[in-house]
């Protein structure tokens, strides 16, 4: 039989086929790997599972993390392999708590803009104004952001290109005309900073290289506290990636508020943000009280029209073709 290595290297290669990145998994799944050829294992078992997950670290939700990396593994080892011990779910159960969403006012959003606006050198002030008010517009993923390229900003027709994001999904995003403009004087100031591109990234680091993930949380962090935006509870903080939260949520109420259909137009929305289903898109009701409440209300009117319709036979058929069921075709 082939080394684990080797069908490691071919269940990764398997699952990021299906539109799965795996970066950081598939780092863990080496080292895992690793420390079994270290120990003279052949194959998995659990015992052997359970002290790798636990060999790092002291944080109940790294273990359960690193575990299921390895259960992941071994279901896929034990088809070629019958000898191999897949570990239970039960084993170091952990669910860490849902972040709720820090849906930011426009004030909000105007604060860290001018926090960022007072960074130094201009173009690292640029570099975050650009990225937060890029993120607050479009609804797009930070990494999204992040891995921009020159050629994916087509300032002519107005778009973005997302090209092989999250499940290999690539899509693109029509921008506003000031947003565009935005993203135009922005590319100025970093072609004069950077005549000779070190990198193809539309958003760079002072060195010219592309923006580094967790040295934009780190900047965001500070830029919070400078904007002076609080918690709302321990498990609502601001995030980058709320801003993808509140573009959505600020989409849905104003479509509730101008009374369009807008369970035929959760398909589009989901279609611009890059979600694999409209089912995902449903999440960002329940992120707003008032955005809860506007859909009461349009269930209870369409519960009123369906009701009434029942009582007059000679309506039925009227409301079948005008009513909500009809408008969702």
């Amino acid at each position: 039989m082939s080394s684990l290595h080797d069908i490691a290297e071919d269940y990764l290669r398997m699952r990021r086929a299906l539109g799965y990145k795996l970066n950081i998994s598939g780092w863990h799944l080496e080292k895992f790997v690793s420390y079994l050829e270290q120990i003279g294992a052949t194959t998995v078992t659990i015992e052997n599972a359970v002290a790798w997950a636990t060999s790092a670290g002291t944080d109940p939700s790294y273990w359960a993390q690193r575990l299921s990396i390895a259960r992941q593994f071994a279901r896929h080892l034990q088809t070629i392999d019958p000898t191999c011990e897949v570990p239970p779910a039960q084993l170091l159960p952990y669910r860490a708590p849902r972040a709720i969403p820090y849906l930011y006012e426009p004030e909000e959003i105007a604060a860290l803009m001018d926090a960022a606006g007072e960074l130094e050198p201009p173009l690292l002030a640029a570099n975050y104004q650009t990225l937060i008010g890029l993120l607050a517009v479009s609804g797009m993923r930070l990494g999204e952001a992040i891995h921009l390229d020159r050629g994916d900003v087509d300032v002519r027709h107005r778009l973005l290109r997302v090209i092989d994001s999250k499940f290999g999904k690539s899509r693109e995003i029509v921008l506003h005309d000031t947003t565009m403009h935005a993203l135009s004087e922005y590319g100025r100031l970093r072609d004069r900073r950077f005549p000779q591109p070190r990198c193809e990234a539309f958003l760079v680091s002072l060195r010219g290289t592309r923006l580094n993930m967790n040295a934009v949380h780190d900047m965001f962090a500070r830029l919070v506290q400078v904007a002076g935006l609080k918690p709302r509870s321990p498990r609502c903080r601001p995030r980058p990636h709320d801003l993808r939260h509140a573009f959505a949520v600020r989409t849905l109420l104003e479509w509730y508020r101008d009374g369009v259909d807008v369970q035929a137009r959760l398909p589009l929305l989901s279609t611009y943000m890059g979600h694999v289903n409209p089912a995902s898109t449903f999440y960002y009701l329940t992120a707003a009280p008032e955005l809860l409440q506007l859909v009461a209300n349009r269930l209870d009117s369409n519960m009123e029209g369906l009701a009434l319709a029942r009582r007059s036979p000679q309506r039925s058929s009227r409301f079948s073709l005008t009513g909500s069921c009809a408008r969702s075709v």
